[in-house]
């Protein structure tokens, strides 16, 4: 099968089972909010999001530079050639009034940024990784390998409840 360019170097199916990082036009705002800061390269900008997301997510050269040409297209920042020949992008007066207007949403990205970092370094403990990879196990094999009544079913949705509680009460 063929993937068609999708428009804004976007691509509709995330690529495998892992969830797309960003959503549709989100890359965009962090980009310009990266911007804000300084003006920078392409180069730059993979690093600042790599940075950004503690290396949860990379976006590639042929995701950063459709947007740019988006960004550009809609006179939200330009690019100049500096000195060193390689692109030089800034965010223009039009693409601060824009990203001004989606405070709110840059505010929810971030937010969801941070959630999936706490996701990402709990998953990297080694006795966590043991703890939930053990806790899978148990389940798969408790409900998926053997028979199983109803009431088997609660009992466990309700410890995992149980479970879930616990921990969101520790202080």
């Amino acid at each position: 099968m063929q993937h068609s360019h999708h428009p804004h170097g976007e691509h509709p199916h995330g690529g495998g089972r892992r969830q797309r990082f960003f959503g549709h036009g989100e890359l965009r705002l962090v980009i310009l909010d990266i911007l804000t800061r300084n003006a920078s390269h392409g180069y730059e900008l993979i690093k600042a999001i790599e940075t950004l997301t503690q290396g949860n997510y990379s976006p590639s050269p042929g995701v950063i530079y459709p947007t740019l040409d988006f960004l550009q297209d809609q006179q939200f920042i330009t690019v100049s050639d500096d000195e060193g020949g390689r692109r030089k992008i800034a965010i223009t007066p039009h693409g601060e009034s824009w990203l001004a207007e989606n405070r709110e949403h840059l505010a929810h990205i971030e937010a969801r940024i941070k959630a999936r970092s706490v996701g990402f370094k709990l998953r990297k403990d080694p006795q966590m990784k043991r703890a939930l990879e053990n806790f899978k196990a148990v389940l798969d094999l408790k409900v998926n390998q053997t028979e199983m009544s109803a009431a088997q079913l609660k009992q466990i949705i309700g410890i995992i409840d149980r479970a879930a509680l616990e921990i969101s009460q520790l202080d």
